[in-house]
């Protein structure tokens, strides 16, 4: 098994920046790529930002594109989002997942079968 726990998560002004973590535990292993994927009320979930085991290949949300970074330390199991310039739409619970298969790369959330708990990021003006 596999724990995925985020922090850093909080209440921001719009403007202002968080940089979310997500520690993995367990059997892990660093040939799997990560995702984060928010969820705000009344809204499905959506993939915010993706990155390969290797960290050679990103993904990003065209809405988040030149504000949010995803980076990941393999030798710490870890995986991080930087957000910058907040904005109010970015207010939502935002998760972090590892993917099923390894070295494979894919944005379709069926494809991430490990998932944290989730972390709140409320923006507020």
């Amino acid at each position: 098994q596999v724990q995925l726990v985020e922090s850093g998560g909080g209440l921001v002004q719009t403007g202002g920046s968080l940089r979310l973590s997500c520690a993995a535990s367990g059997r892990t292993s660093s040939i799997y790529a990560m995702a984060w994927f928010r969820q705000a009320p009344g809204l499905e979930r959506e993939i915010v930002a993706a990155i390969s085991w290797n960290g050679g290949r990103t993904y990003y949300l065209d809405s988040v594109k030149g504000r949010f970074t995803i980076s990941r330390d393999n030798a710490k199991n870890s995986v991080y989002l930087q957000m910058n310039s907040l904005k109010d739409e970015d207010t939502a619970v935002y998760y972090c997942a590892r993917m099923r298969n390894s070295y494979y790369f894919s944005t379709s959330q069926g494809e991430y079968n490990y998932w944290g708990q989730g972390t709140q990021v409320t923006v507020s003006s």
